[in-house]
């Protein structure tokens, strides 16, 4: 006689409900999206995402790993480039190719996730803006090795360069979200990086 699984299994896919979460926030921020949005997104009761995801904040960190991993898996790809121009080429190249992607809310979670938020949100905005302080000093530590091995000038400002591309980055995004296409943004990108720093 077989063991008798304890406790009931869980009722739903929670690969797939996160899936909808990150989309969901995606496209409307965490404010923008209430638990009954969520929930019925999700396809399941508050008390099973609550069980699985914690709380909405907890559920919205999750989802933005959940980007990170997927969609914004580009900019660690990018850092991985041989030279500083590659990797600010594929890290813009990658922020265009993420805003417009076919199928999925337009600009970025990371930007647009908690850009009006008021107290409640506090704890969400201050955790995106963790998550792109991050991103900017993978950045400027890449840039730094570039400058180091003098594939960047030695005047060249790594912290300077990381702004700069994660500025561009953010403001692709938002144009994106705000209707700018594909081809436009990535001429934006390349119109950018006429400027880089020569060897």
């Amino acid at each position: 006689m077989g063991r008798v699984p304890v406790g009931r299994p869980r009722g739903f896919d929670a690969d797939e409900a996160l899936e909808r979460a990150m989309l969901l926030f995606w496209e409307h921020g965490y404010e923008g999206v209430s638990l009954t949005d969520l929930t019925s997104a999700m396809g399941i009761a508050k008390t099973s995402m609550y069980a699985a995801f914690g709380n909405k904040e907890e559920l919205f960190r999750k989802a933005l790993e959940r980007y990170a991993e997927g969609p914004a898996a580009y900019a660690a790809r990018a850092l991985e480039e041989p030279t500083a121009l590659e990797v600010a080429t594929a890290f813009l190249a990658g922020s265009v190719r993420a805003s417009t992607r076919p199928g999925c809310p337009a600009g970025c979670l990371g930007v647009q996730g908690s850009l009006v938020a008021g107290d409640a949100g506090r704890t969400t905005r201050d955790a995106l803006s963790a998550w792109r302080d991050e991103g900017r000093a993978h950045l400027r530590d890449r840039f730094q090795r570039a400058v180091d091995e003098g594939d960047l000038p030695a005047g060249a400002d790594p912290a300077l360069l990381a702004r700069y591309i994660m500025t561009l980055a953010n403001g692709i995004a938002v144009q994106a979200a705000g209707g700018a296409g594909r081809d436009e943004l990535q001429q934006v990108a390349d119109a950018a990086l006429r400027s880089w720093p020569p060897t």
